[in-house]
């Protein structure tokens, strides 16, 4: 029995070493993308300071006077904060909206299409303006609505119309932002949905068709609520920067032309100009800073209400 006994504790032990080998090289293999997380999002964030005082560029972060929460009354006192609030919520809520319900229903077409080699071809097609860069895109846009030589303005006056200066009409632009966000992040956000419906058991669509169902009634009853999961998921994460707008979109697209501020500057711009054309770092800091409390709370609220509705469906 001793015997027994020492057999099973060297095994024991000799599991434990193996175990313990296999963590260390886990630990390795998380030891970079660690190190990196650390240097380039925690340690920034001794910034956040600037956002508490009059930074002076002479006295460093560290000597500026600490002048607390004035900095984001100042802010949320100015002319520009209602505006570029409102901008900011207003557009990427049409984007969310917008983006979601279309890249959803160009995955499901995408999943009713039988040739799977034509989905191949078809998703690269829509993934590639995803890593064309907005000032790529800004110039694409431009070709077409240049008020002389544009492409639209030159159909516009073939058809005996007067050609629009689309650059100095606000009014068309959220309709513009919203085309040209939905054309490049479209293809990305229905390769997510169309995995997920890759994975669907395939019994389900086989028992509906049984019993008579046609295409609407798959799609609305069993494609959408196996969706619903992650489109919840994903809901939670772009409602968290509802607060950030995609600088490259409402800078180069607009061409930053003041004509447009008045639905085109959002906070990210706002900070920018902030810190380029008048070098106040201590407000355009403040702004930062209220943008990721806001996102933050977007989160955490959300999840909560989605917790409430259902808790399957919740991110935490």
């Amino acid at each position: 029995m001793k015997s027994v006994d020492v057999v099973l504790s060297n095994k024991l032990k000799n599991g434990g070493g193996l175990k313990r080998k296999k963590y260390v090289q886990l630990y390795g293999l998380c030891a970079i993308p660690l190190l990196l997380v650390f240097v380039f999002n925690y340690i920034p964030m001794f910034g956040i300071f600037i956002a508490f005082k009059e930074y002076r560029y002479d006295l460093g972060i560290l000597r500026s006077k600490w002048v607390g929460l004035n900095n984001f009354k100042v802010f949320m006192m100015s002319d520009d904060f209602m505006r570029i609030t409102v901008n900011t919520i207003v557009m990427n809520f049409i984007f969310i909206i917008v983006g979601m319900v279309c890249a959803i229903i160009l995955a499901i077409l995408l999943f009713e299409t039988r040739n799977r080699k034509g989905v191949k071809i078809y998703q690269t097609m829509m993934i590639t303006p995803n890593f064309l860069s907005w000032v790529v895109a800004g110039y694409m846009v431009y070709a077409f609505l240049n008020p002389d030589y544009g492409f639209i303005n030159k159909l516009i006056g073939l058809s005996g119309h007067e050609k629009i200066d689309w650059y100095s009409k606000p009014v068309y632009w959220p309709a513009i932002l919203t085309i040209c966000s939905v054309w490049k992040s479209i293809g990305m956000d229905s390769v997510i949905y169309y995995a997920a419906l890759m994975g669907i058991d395939t019994e389900l669509f086989e028992a509906a068709r049984i019993d008579g169902a046609n295409k609407r009634q798959e799609v609305l009853h069993i494609t959408i609520p196996q969706l619903l999961p992650l489109i919840t998921i994903l809901g939670i994460l772009k409602i968290g920067g509802i607060f950030r707008a995609d600088f490259g979109l409402f800078y180069q697209t607009t061409r930053n032309v003041s004509a447009l501020y008045s639905v085109a500057d959002v906070m990210d711009t706002y900070i920018f100009r902030t810190m380029r054309v008048l070098g106040d770092m201590s407000i355009s800091s403040a702004a930062g800073v209220l943008q990721s409390v806001v996102g933050f709370l977007c989160v955490v609220i959300t999840n909560y209400i989605v917790k409430k509705i259902d808790p399957d469906r919740a991110l935490f």
